[in-house]
């Protein structure tokens, strides 16, 4: 069974747009040369590019009509699997280090996303308990250019009534101050996936149509095991990628 009409000529555009023949920063012909050129219908031209746009590949504006979108290198962040910390506490990754808050935390009761209720581990029937939501824009702080959104999640069992439920959670940010309540040693682990953003998320991260976001689960639990934290943080999957170092394991040592 043959692709629909708008999704073949959607993949002929875009292999023009892959070898440079329509670059980054030029134009498509119009709809109506478009639909010309590949003999269809202009409503299937429409969808065609309609379709590049979901992509990411291509902006349509008024003024200038379809334009192909430039690619912008991606910035590596190396997991490098340690946990490092300077002069303001734990943090997770070298190369983000410099990067601030761009406005104070905003700090919520609500209910927890569902994914992230089965990572704290509420028992059924209780995933729509409020817990804490401390939900932070990280960001260069030089160009004010927001690079990062990072939301806690914390147990309402646990953070009610105390400073975790603070805009200003003292030196050390919540960390310390969950092992300084008897939680020490923290430990932590990370999970790395992708999704399309909520216009909330595109609109803060100043995500253009098409891009989806790079995201970072990282589950904060105490020495006996209990979840005492869901960090979720995403960024741009269009800027970013994450790296890490493989090293041999004894089996593949070269002889």
């Amino acid at each position: 069974m043959s692709n629909p009409a708008y999704q073949q000529m959607a993949a002929e555009l875009r292999a023009a747009i892959d070898d440079g023949t329509y670059p980054a920063g030029g134009t498509l012909p119009k709809i109506v040369d478009l639909a010309q050129q590949h003999g269809v219908a202009k409503q299937t031209a429409r969808a065609a590019v309609a379709q590049l746009e979901a992509e990411g590949l291509v902006d349509v504006t008024r003024r200038r009509g379809t334009v192909v979108r430039a690619r912008p290198t991606r910035r590596r962040l190396t997991r490098g699997r340690q946990v490092l910390r300077d002069e303001r506490g734990y943090y997770f990754d070298a190369s983000a280090q410099p990067w601030t808050a761009l406005e104070p935390p905003a700090i919520t009761w609500a209910p927890a996303p569902r994914d992230i209720a089965t990572l704290l581990g509420l028992p059924a029937g209780e995933e729509q308990q409020d817990v804490l939501v401390r939900d932070r824009l990280m960001g260069d702080a030089t160009t004010g250019t927001p690079l990062q959104l990072a939301t806690s999640y914390l147990p309402a069992s646990l953070a009610r009534g105390t400073q975790l439920a603070q805009k200003d959670t003292g030196p050390g940010g919540i960390y310390d101050l969950l092992e300084q309540m008897g939680h020490a040693p923290l430990s932590w682990e990370e999970a790395v996936s992708a999704r399309m953003p909520t216009p909330t998320e595109s609109d803060r991260l100043h995500l253009p149509k098409g891009v989806p976001l790079l995201r970072i689960t990282r589950t904060t639990t105490g020495p006996d095991g209990t979840v005492l934290e869901i960090n979720d943080t995403r960024m741009s999957a269009n800027t970013f990628d994450i790296g890490y170092t493989l090293t041999r394991h004894p089996s593949a040592q070269h002889p």
